[in-house]
């Protein structure tokens, strides 16, 4: 929760499953990083093994770093890792009949 002395900023944080997309709405004080926002969303409980990989964090699909502020309106999102490497994915598509 923020501090009532402090101005604040109001985030939202992502993160998209197969079937659904997860999103929370959080008041911070100003100044909280990325990774602050993602503790007080509690979106950490949709993510599979609960852990988020500091390499897929983006605003606003801008990759950035767990430590980046955030300003007011930022969209967090937590990618998740690939399935399937494109090469490989294109790969396949070119040698089907």
């Amino acid at each position: 929760m923020a501090d009532p002395a402090r101005p604040t900023i109001q985030v939202e944080v992502v993160y998209a499953l197969p079937d659904r997309q997860e999103k929370r709405v959080v008041e911070l004080s100003t100044g909280a990083t990325v990774t602050q926002a993602i503790e007080a969303s509690g979106i950490v409980q949709c993510i599979p093994g609960g852990i988020v990989d500091p390499g897929c964090l983006g605003i606003f699909s801008r990759k950035v770093a767990p430590d980046d502020v955030l300003a007011h309106g930022d969209r967090v999102e937590i990618y998740r890792q690939l399935t399937l490497d494109p090469k490989e994915a294109r790969r396949k598509r070119a040698q089907s009949p």
